[in-house]
């Protein structure tokens, strides 16, 4: 009688134990759900390696109009050469925002999911305030001809945005943001090398980040 007993204990601690682990499992099944549905998780690796090249490509031309002596690491020279490399600066910006959003739709297409849902809409609105007050700050300062400025500001902003909107999406982002506002603070403290800190901060960083991205989410997986 005391072994049926013992037999019957144990199978009813058995069911016990499977019951909790299905529990346990359901719940992170749901969580995981959550998670989801309140982050964007499809963003593309190799978007984030053509960015950075479009971004070089971008500043070296632009430091043959900004530079009258690269090796001296001259200030702007004239008016007409700031202009010039705003126009290519803000070239440089529609062409990453389009290799961005059609590499990143593709994506997303290809694994089945939105790319206009929730999780994208909290880490564009996160990442819009600081990008949006960065961007208004960093024109305030050129029309009072402060132009030192640009470099750093447009990578500390940047960097704040990618840390705001970080918690919708990937955690390589917040590190990638962290990276970009210490480059930015270093350009403040050397600003004649500006235009170096900002090729770095939008052009090497972008590769790299683009690359872990691509061979962490990406590569030989079903994501």
């Amino acid at each position: 009688m005391g072994r049926v007993t013992s037999n019957s204990t144990k199978m009813n601690n058995n069911i016990e134990m499977k019951n909790s682990e299905t529990y346990l499992s359901e719940l992170k099944e749901i969580r995981k759900m959550m998670e989801e549905s309140s982050r964007f998780l499809s963003l593309s690796g190799l978007s984030g390696v053509l960015v950075g090249i479009i971004a070089l490509v971008g500043a070296y031309i632009i430091g043959q109009f900004v530079y009258a002596d690269p090796a001296a690491q001259a200030v702007i020279v004239t008016h007409g050469s700031f202009t010039t490399a705003i126009i290519i600066a803000v070239v440089v910006l529609v062409l990453s925002l389009l290799t961005v959003i059609l590499l990143t739709y593709r994506r997303a297409k290809k694994a089945g999911k939105k790319i206009w849902n929730r999780g994208s809409k909290l880490m564009l609105l996160n990442l819009a305030i600081p990008l949006v007050t960065g961007g208004l700050l960093i024109i305030i300062f050129i029309r009072n001809d402060i132009v030192e400025i640009i470099a750093p500001g447009c990578l500390i902003f940047y960097g704040l945005a990618l840390i705001n909107a970080a918690k919708f999406t990937r955690q390589e982002i917040f590190w990638l943001g962290i990276f970009e506002v210490s480059l930015g603070l270093l350009a403040a403290l050397f600003s004649s090398l500006g235009l170096i800190f900002w090729a770095i901060g939008f052009g090497v960083l972008h590769i790299i980040y683009g690359i872990v991205m691509y061979f962490r989410y990406e590569y030989n997986t079903k994501e």
